[in-house]
């Protein structure tokens, strides 16, 4: 084949591996991993690391590596291909925009992504540029801290949370500090990657996935069959008709939904039996691949454990949520104050939800599902500058300090928001906070940022001080 040739591994006692110059042609047999980064932060010897030979050339200066140059490697029984680039520079001009177009392209063709940032540096403007393409992007990403070489430069690598790509995993391309560990995380995000195949990821634009979830007759059926217009769904006035999810896509405030009707939920799936133990899981396997959840709960009867229990899955999940008080044609008048008052005691904590009073079977209001399902998803995705946000708790905590412990008060150093979807921050400080004030914070967070219709994570990272 042009452009390839073989090279003796003697790590490995002869072996060998292969490299491909230049785009291959079709979808690889193995899965393909993308290795990014600006220049001269360790890619090529990262690569070479896992390789297992001095395959990449590796110079202590900026741009050795120009095009994209694919080498086969093994972990644990597993081959895949990884793809080394040049140094991406998002606003590059010349041949450094030719490089960054090489990048870009192996990134479109990879299954997940490894992005290799300089520990020792922070996360500088290019680093920040190139996370926020790969976020677009919806390929797995993990990120790695390199040129940590012992557990004082740990630190360092904690401050990349500020790239939003989750975890950075500290390693030593030089050493082979954590390389063994890195690998096992590139195995579990080629996973994601392959189980997002172009076959089953949704195009752009495509239906966003609700899954609709309540209690047994509540009415999920009858509000899906009114939203089509027809009698898609078998409706029975006996509780868990609906055994198994089932997938419709109907149009609603002009845009496509694709709505998963559930069985209802009685029970605990641990306390479940027979077939109601298989609908259960079938629900929340729906509830998990869906991005929001419409619950659906009677107007009409007390907000009850069962319909705590449905609306404690999908926090747990982490999903967009919209409360659906369905029924609503037939409330008496004497059950609206009533009902605010259970609302107020019993749904205090997801008072972020949008609600919507609804009847699935005249038809009232259902044209308000559309906008408090667009709604739940803009804060299920929304995403707060770094800047903006440290800025907001530099306030925060200086008008309220957190309390101390032992007669010594917690310093908060800095937060970043660590992923969308749901969001999730991390704080990063050098002392316990208590459970109060960490409630406080997230609820500043909501009155400052809104986050409305989604859970919000706040995760606290206490850093030890350096040369402890």
């Amino acid at each position: 084949m042009a452009g390839e040739h073989q090279v003796d591994d003697d790590r490995t006692g002869g072996g060998t591996a292969t490299v491909r110059s230049g785009r291959p042609q079709g979808r690889p047999t193995a899965p393909v991993v993308a290795v990014v980064g600006r220049p001269n932060v360790g890619k090529s010897s990262l690569v070479n690391r896992i390789v297992g030979a001095r395959l990449a050339v590796v110079q202590d200066v900026p741009g050795v590596t120009r095009d994209r140059v694919a080498y086969d490697a093994t972990w644990r029984g597993r081959r895949f291909t990884l793809v080394d680039t040049g140094g991406w520079e998002p606003d590059a001009q010349g041949l450094a925009a030719r490089v960054a177009e090489q990048a870009e392209t192996a990134v479109e063709a990879a299954d997940a992504v490894l992005f290799v940032v300089d520990a020792t540096m922070g996360a500088t403007e290019v680093d920040l540029a190139v996370a926020r393409i790969l976020r677009r992007g919806k390929k797995p990403v993990v990120l790695a801290a390199n040129k940590v070489d012992d557990a004082r430069g740990e630190l360092d690598a904690a401050e990349l949370w500020s790239l939003g790509l989750g975890e950075p995993f500290p390693v030593s391309a030089l050493h082979g500090r954590g390389s063994g560990d890195l690998l096992d995380l590139v195995l579990e995000a080629l996973e994601k990657g392959r189980d997002r195949a172009p076959d089953d990821v949704d195009e752009e634009g495509g239906p966003r996935r609700v899954a609709l979830i309540g209690k047994p007759n509540v009415g999920k059926s009858s509000l899906i069959n009114k939203l089509l217009g027809s009698e898609r769904v078998l409706v029975d006035s006996v509780a868990g008709t609906t055994r198994d999810p089932v997938d419709t896509e109907i149009t609603l405030g002009g845009e496509v939904w694709r709505f998963v009707d559930t069985a209802g939920l009685r029970k605990r799936v641990s306390h479940a039996s027979g077939a109601e133990y298989y609908s259960s899981l079938r629900t929340a396997a729906a509830l998990e691949a869906a991005e929001v959840a419409l619950v659906l709960l009677d107007a009409g009867e007390a907000i009850s454990e069962q319909d705590q229990r449905v609306i404690g899955m999908v926090e747990e999940a982490g999903k967009a949520l919209v409360l659906a008080f369905n029924k609503w044609d037939v409330v008496d008048e004497d059950r609206h104050p009533m009902l605010e008052r259970e609302i107020d005691l019993q749904l205090q904590h997801v008072r972020w939800a949008p609600r919507v009073n609804i009847s699935a079977r005249t038809g009232r209001a259902v044209d308000k599902i559309a906008p408090a399902l667009r709604t739940a998803l803009a804060g299920w995705e929304q995403r707060v500058p770094t800047g903006r946000l440290n800025s907001w708790l530099a306030e925060v905590v200086a008008a309220t300090p957190p309390p101390g412990r032992g007669g010594k008060i917690p310093k908060v150093k800095f937060a970043t928001q660590a992923a969308t979807s749901p969001p999730r921050f991390v704080i990063f400080t050098n002392g316990f906070l208590e459970a109060g004030y960490r409630r406080f914070l997230e609820r500043r967070l909501r009155e400052e940022f809104g986050f409305v219709g989604t859970p919000v994570e706040v995760a606290i990272r206490v850093s030890e001080k350096r040369g402890r």
